[in-house]
């Protein structure tokens, strides 16, 4: 077994049987994007392995540290407007902040 399975107990996202999907449930099938969605999802993990780790050697508890993490991610908020279409996600501008 691989570490990416070893991270996914699950199928891991973006395969066949577990697709990144948009809002309205189509399948994202663009390779690039899914090239760029596994390098970003490899890179958070990576970091919040580092984090963890540190927290861990730091004397936190590895369950709280845990639980911090997934409470950061829970209030995160992209600010943009969920495409409705490929042709929209090009178009669709960041708002001003």
């Amino acid at each position: 077994m691989n570490a990416e399975q070893n991270r996914f107990p699950s199928a891991p996202y973006g395969t066949p049987q577990n697709p990144w999907r948009r809002p309205d449930g189509s399948i994202i099938s663009c390779t690039e994007k899914l090239k760029v969605m596994q390098e970003n999802l490899d890179e958070l993990c990576q970091c919040a392995q580092e984090a963890l780790e540190d927290a861990v050697l730091m004397g936190c508890d590895e369950d709280q540290v845990k639980e911090a993490f997934l409470a950061a991610i829970e209030v995160l908020n992209s600010g943009y407007t969920p495409a409705t279409s490929p042709e929209a996600a090009t178009k669709t501008a960041k708002p001003p902040r």
